[in-house]
């Protein structure tokens, strides 16, 4: 009977895998924003992904995620972001790898908190549409300067960045099988770019011989507003601020799915399953 424990115990524990979803909103922290954190403006965010329960407290799970982030600064109320009158749009791919150490014993816990802490591999690329719905990706049009000549400190930023996930959580296990889960995960990155938005203005002739008159347009509009200035500012004049990198989160609900053995853990033991096993003991 001991050997027959032992082997059911192993073989649950081997199977432990669970399929993961997840489905809720996508936002971002930066220039264009006034807060730091804010439901403003969020996007759907989708994600799917595989979990491992390693023990009682502590899974794995790596997972892709996808969402939309962006900004707008019509929606400010500081006068002087709302004449700069910039936005911008960008879909993020994520690939990530966490862990997530549950406060409690997941056996004997229906509800749960839980801490979450990883790394992650992220592709953006931030657009914006002209005055005639046109789509501009805007890394290409340099700006700020980034990359040109004239501006040697500027490099042009890449567009598949590391971010460092953390977060928190509360699990609620629907069956054996089952649990749900609502989870804010904030990314900071290592980027100041999300949004195209980090330093100060070029000059605006240079912009115009290097990148042309789109890319002017583009990086001051605040000709476009009756209360904005039409005159492209002065080089050196501030259109973003360099000193705080941009964060990216996703917050909604995640689903685990367990690919298991029904006999994995304590749960089945203590309420009289079928094996007699020798439930836990800690």
């Amino acid at each position: 009977m001991t050997i027959a424990c032992l082997a059911i115990a192993s073989t649950g524990f081997s199977q432990n895998l669970g399929i993961e979803v997840f489905a809720g909103t996508s936002n971002y922290q930066g220039d264009l924003l006034e807060s730091r954190y804010t439901f403003k403006g969020s996007k759907l965010a989708l994600g799917a992904g595989l979990s491992y329960a390693f023990t009682n407290h502590f899974t794995a799970r790596a997972m892709f995620m996808y969402g939309q982030i962006g900004a707008d600064d019509k929606n400010n109320q500081d006068p002087f972001l709302i004449n700069r009158n910039l936005n911008f749009k960008s879909t993020v791919f994520e690939f990530g790898v966490q862990g997530l150490y549950h406060i409690l014993n997941t056996d004997y816990n229906r509800i749960n908190p839980y801490l979450m802490a990883g790394i992650s591999l992220f592709h953006f690329n931030p657009y914006t549409y002209d005055t005639l719905g046109s789509k501009y990706y805007l890394k290409p049009l340099s700006t700020e300067g980034q990359g040109l000549p004239q501006y040697p400190d500027r490099k042009e930023y890449s567009l598949t960045q590391i971010s460092i996930p953390f977060g928190a959580g509360i699990k609620f296990s629907v069956t054996e099988s089952i649990s749900i889960a609502w989870e804010i995960g904030l990314r900071k990155t290592f980027t100041d770019h999300l949004d195209d938005l980090s330093n100060t203005y070029p000059d605006e002739a240079i912009l115009l011989a290097e990148r042309g008159p789109k890319a002017v347009e583009l990086a001051y509009r605040g000709g476009e507003i009756k209360t904005g200035n039409p005159v492209f500012p002065a080089e050196g004049t501030i259109r973003g601020g360099p000193d705080f990198k941009d964060w990216y989160y996703f917050s909604g609900i995640h689903a685990t799915f367990k690919i298991n053995d029904p006999s994995f853990g304590g749960k089945n033991r203590t309420k009289g399953s079928k094996t007699s096993c020798p439930g836990p003991v800690y």
